[in-house]
């Protein structure tokens, strides 16, 4: 597999700019009412250009419909799901039958979903990268255009704030949480209080009501149906009770695993009748959230916009429910890829229909571009299903696509391509070709029948080895410098640097910052971030940055900055002028630490496989200049500020890099203390940071 090229990502970015040049040049701007001019070909003088809803939810596959539950008979798993909103858009509009994401988790799909592109070039490959503020998405495009456009709900692209192309966003940082969960409306994070995506929707039908007189996009994120899978009291008790059926790839194991051993408990456990225990906290999320599909569908219809709004609902990828002895997605196996796809649009598109072609994530940007009447850049992977939903769809529709999922630090699914047609399938595993797979769809939908090696497969090996290098050509495939890189050879399960570095890997003085650069002084050149954070003068003519509460620092991911090697010292010299607040968090509430502020006295804490480890000082440190201290050793912490000296035991030490990056002044992402703290505010001289014994 080749790696990209410095100016991959560049080139990409100038076509596509290419693109947007043509998209708006004599495009007739939208205004304010239902006469406005409408920029869809054959479309009638004086009827509106369409409004946008896309509403997602999390882990969704595409089988959790009720109506694909009744299509299926017999052979549906869960017949007593319930989702009507949901069976409401596809008995109005479309129903794809055959919808799939090209990469099978969640920041990628979302990035996708927004830029109609791959993710090796429109930079997302994993979770823990923002996305890039240059990249041009459907929503950057229909705003250029005269649209509107609001952002409500999960975005999840690392600790990201910024929701570009977005006029208006109300949106929850990282993972967020399922219950009074802190909202950051358009860059001012507010408290809510109840389940997560009530809450979101609440805003999305503010969003509707305030902007019905004018042409809109609005995205709608949801957490549900995302682990720990816990529903809104009024769903709790749903399908209480109730089992799955069994399919027959249920606990076959994966083959990049090996085979489970006796005894080894299973994915799904059986009931002595056959019926298979599943989680019904997924099922009822799902429920909860299509009780907020019905609250966005009744905006509509009350506001008289329905008519004219075409409404998408998909999940950003599929799930294992036990299939392949799986669970979460990430692989190739059909349960990770395909997703529910809905699409209603009264005006243009006839309800009631079905559609078998395949369709992709990849493709929303550009059918929302191509039915606004606006020009789709040529850069753009994806195709609009217009010919598909106005029956227009001939023999040169697609009848394959490529698939690629990128090793992720900590995560134990490899590094994954595919191609898969209509009827067949062709799986790599980059640096284990004994585990390639080729499968039969037509034949064997369950994925049971690996005949990659087998004479009877001979044939179709050769149509898929064709198909793929077809396909990876097409859309000029590469792994890019930005993806997450194992360890040479096998999949390594501990991080990629396993001894310390016993050097400074951060180094934090401000002097030579330019702006809102900040300059890493440390031979590993970890540059930060600045935002709202501007810098100030500090002791003895040095400088300093200004945290009021609302500002932090930013630190992408680096091999350098993984504590999990051992030993780590953390130095900031600073002057703290509130008692409450974060200095400096690193992670999550399952691996990460967190230096902070607690009624004025600092306070460290380090968090490894959800146990947690705390130090605190007994002296307030407030309105003066103070150096702290937090260093860990061989299972014992210390922290320190002067004569001021506190230890503890390191109950567990971290062992895998932290999933969120690092940030100065706030933890934005995941929280490391489990729900949203104050920001630092006060000033900040230094920070440095030590991998190894102390310096």
């Amino acid at each position: 597999m080749k790696t990209s090229q410095p100016t991959n990502r560049r080139d990409f970015l100038n076509r596509l700019s290419l693109g947007l040049a043509g998209a708006t040049l004599g495009l007739p701007r939208p205004g304010n009412s239902a006469g406005s001019a409408t920029g869809v070909p054959g479309t009638p003088q004086g009827v509106r250009r369409p409004n946008f809803l896309f509403v997602y939810t999390d882990d969704q596959r595409w089988d959790i419909m009720s109506c694909v539950q009744k299509e299926q008979g017999a052979k549906a798993r869960f017949p007593w799901l319930k989702t009507p909103n949901m069976d409401r858009i596809a008995a109005e509009g479309v129903r794809f039958r055959n919808a799939f994401v090209v990469n099978s988790l969640c920041a990628p799909s979302r990035a996708t979903f927004l830029t109609g592109c791959y993710g090796h070039v429109n930079g997302i490959t994993n979770n823990h990268t923002p996305f890039p503020l240059t990249n041009v998405t459907h929503a950057s495009q229909l705003r250029a255009a005269g649209y509107v456009t609001g952002y409500i709900g999960k975005w999840h692209m690392g600790s990201q704030v910024e929701r570009p192309g977005f006029d208006f966003a109300a949106s929850f940082l990282g993972q967020g949480k399922y219950f009074d969960c802190p909202i950051v409306v358009n860059g001012e994070t507010k408290p809510s209080t109840g389940w997560v995506d009530d809450v979101g929707t609440d805003y999305a039908v503010d969003f509707l009501k305030k902007n019905k007189d004018k042409p809109f996009l609005l995205c709608v994120g949801y957490k549900a149906t995302h682990g720990p899978f816990t529903p809104p009291p009024r769903r709790e008790k749903d399908y209480e009770g109730e089992t799955a059926r069994s399919v027959p790839n249920l606990n076959v194991p994966a083959i990049y695993h090996e085979v489970a051993k006796p005894g080894k408990k299973a994915a799904a456990t059986a009931e002595p009748d056959g019926a298979i225990k599943v989680n019904l906290g997924y099922f009822r999320c799902v429920t909860a959230a299509d009780d907020n599909l019905g609250r966005l569908l009744k905006a509509l219809d009350e506001l008289g916009l329905a008519e004219d709004t075409v409404v998408v609902f998909a999940g950003d990828n599929g799930y294992y429910l036990g299939e392949h002895r799986l669970g979460d997605k990430r692989s190739a196996y059909d349960e990770s890829l395909r997703i529910p796809m809905l699409l209603r649009y009264p005006r243009r598109v006839r309800g009631g229909q079905t559609v078998d072609r395949m369709v992709l994530n990849v493709d929303l940007a550009p059918t929302f571009l191509d039915l606004a009447g606006v020009a789709v850049p040529p850069a753009m992977h994806g195709r609009s299903w217009r010919p598909l939903v106005e029956a227009k769809a001939g023999a040169d529709w697609r009848s394959a696509f490529f698939y690629a999922y990128f090793y992720e630090r900590g995560f134990g699914t490899p590094f994954v391509t595919a191609v898969r047609t209509d009827t067949a399938k062709l799986v790599r595993y980059p640096g284990h070709v004994e585990w390639t797979e080729l499968f039969d769809l037509a034949a064997d939908p369950f994925e049971l029948n690996n005949l990659w090696a087998k004479p009877e497969g001979a044939a179709l090996r050769k149509q898929l080895e064709a198909e793929y290098e077809k396909q990876l050509a097409a859309i000029a495939f590469c792994v890019p410098d930005y993806a997450d890189k194992p360890g040479e050879g096998k999949e390594k399960e501990k991080p990629e640097r396993s001894k310390p570095l016993r050097a400074w890997v951060l180094d934090y003085r401000f002097d030579h910052d330019e702006g809102d650069k900040v300059m890493d002084a440390s031979n590993h050149k970890n540059h930060g971030t600045a935002k709202g954070a501007p810098l100030a003068e500090g002791r003895a003519g040095h400088k300093a940055r200004r945290f009021d509460g609302s500002g932090s620092i930013s630190i992408a991911k680096s091999d350098s900055l993984n504590p999990g090697v051992g030993a780590w010292t953390i130095e900031v010299t600073c002057k703290a002028e509130a008692g409450e607040g974060v200095v400096l968090a690193h992670g999550g509430e399952s691996y990460g630490y967190c230096l902070a502020l607690d009624g004025g006295r600092p306070v460290f804490t380090v968090i490894a496989n959800h146990t947690a480890s705390r130090v605190a000082l007994k002296q307030q440190i407030t309105g003066e200049w103070v150096k702290l201290t937090a260093r860990w050793v061989a299972g014992h912490m210390t922290l320190a500020t002067g004569e001021d000296k506190a230890e503890a035991t390191l109950r567990e030490g971290l062992t895998q890099p932290p999933h969120d990056i690092l940030q100065i002044g706030a933890d934005l992402g995941s929280q490391v203390l489990g729900k949203q703290q104050p920001r630092f505010k006060g000033l900040i001289e230094s920070v440095r940071m030590y991998s190894g014994n102390a310096p």
